[in-house]
């Protein structure tokens, strides 16, 4: 009989447990166990030891249960049947799931029937092997992560979509919006399976939802879809049309402040102050009458314009009676009556309106200004009055 003298793991990484294919070893068998492995020794459908990584020669020194075993007389050599099972213990991931069927619901915020799935990934590591081996793979010669997935499938199904459903009532979540509380989902589901997982021996290290799958192309769902949509495209418009405005606002606003910084620099540059412009812009108004009865019209009086005169200087004063012809102050006008506030010419001894006696104006020496109030100086000139 020929007895295999080398027990060693010949599996790939993404298996969990594999069974060496002999099942006929003897004392002086070598097992190799390598680093991140289990090697479990299965005498009659139970288990025995348990090798961690190292290099072993099955002797009844280190093999115990060897001690029970029959001697046959093989020159010191026990030859004996049992079953070898490797286990990685390296956490092995990118472990594919997704639901086989869609989850079907009302959807809260539109209040639409809606079917949706859920699919991702996890990784997974073996932390119990004699657990696994006795509740998971019983006579199978090996565990592999498409088996994993298949013998959870009916777990993972129940909860995910039981769970999915219940959380986007309950927060009343957007369907177009679901994406946004993948984390989320992640992380309560990886809670929620995690026991199922160790009472196999097994231990759920990561679990991800990565994709909700939403019915895309049915009728009903992509109307609401562009419907949802639509409502924020006008959102941003509206958004868009009240910057513009803003912006036009503020560039008006800005201009007019340029503008009217560019008038006063002209006004301090040629010598002049908003009175006086404005006192030069009605006596422009007024030049372009015919006759100073035409003042009466435009709501402006002579004795306005007089007004307008002492503004600017007497300037713009005497250019507007020079243009109607009137006489300056000094040679046509004494004033105004005392009493009734008539005009009074420099030739009246009496007002020509209430008969009251007309006081003598006395005269600037410098300018000949006539004065019609008492003062210290005159208005015109600014020269110091003589003593009446």
């Amino acid at each position: 009989m020929e007895f295999t003298s080398i027990i060693k793991y010949e599996g790939d990484n993404s298996t969990f447990v594999w069974k060496h294919p002999k099942e006929d070893f003897n004392t002086h068998s070598q097992l190799i166990v390598h680093e991140s492995q289990e090697a479990v020794f299965f005498l009659n459908g139970q288990p025995l030891d348990l090798f961690g990584s190292g290099r072993y020669t099955l002797e009844t020194a280190n093999i115990p249960i060897l001690q029970k075993l029959r001697n046959i007389p093989t020159g010191g050599v026990s030859p004996f049947h049992c079953e070898v099972y490797f286990i990685n213990k390296v956490e092995q991931m990118a472990i594919r799931w997704g639901t086989d069927s869609k989850v079907q619901y009302i959807e809260p915020v539109y209040g639409f029937p809606l079917s949706i799935g859920a699919n991702g990934e996890m990784s997974l590591r073996v932390q119990d092997s004699k657990r696994l081996l006795i509740n998971l793979v019983g006579t199978e010669r090996d565990l592999s992560q498409e088996r994993i997935v298949s013998y959870f499938r009916a777990v993972l199904m129940t909860k995910v979509k039981t769970y999915i459903a219940q959380v986007i009532k309950t927060k009343t979540i957007n369907i177009f919006e679901i994406d946004e509380h993948l984390l989320e989902f992640s992380d309560t589901l990886k809670g929620k399976l995690t026991p199922n997982f160790a009472d196999y021996g097994l231990s759920l290290d990561r679990f991800f939802v990565t994709t909700i799958a939403k019915p895309d192309g049915e009728a009903q769902y992509e109307k609401f879809k562009e419907l949802h949509f639509r409502q924020y495209a006008d959102i941003a418009e509206a958004k868009l049309q009240q910057q513009t405005a803003i912006i036009y606002a503020q560039t008006e606003a800005q201009k007019t402040v340029i503008d009217s910084q560019a008038i006063a620099t002209k006004r301090v540059q040629e010598g002049y102050t908003y009175q006086q412009e404005r006192g030069f812009d009605v006596a422009e108004k007024a030049a372009e009458n015919e006759a100073a009865g035409q003042f009466t019209g435009m709501g402006i009086g002579l004795g306005a314009m007089a007004g307008v005169g002492g503004v600017v200087g007497g300037v713009v004063g005497e250019a507007v009676q020079g243009a109607f012809g009137t006489p300056s102050a000094q040679s046509a006008s004494a004033g105004f009556c005392e009493n009734c506030g008539a005009p009074l010419q420099s030739s009246m001894a009496f007002c020509g309106e209430c008969g009251a006696p007309v006081a003598a104006k006395s005269t600037c020496s410098k300018c000949g200004y006539v004065f019609e109030r008492p003062g210290k100086f005159c208005p015109k000139c600014g020269s110091k009055r003589e003593a009446v």
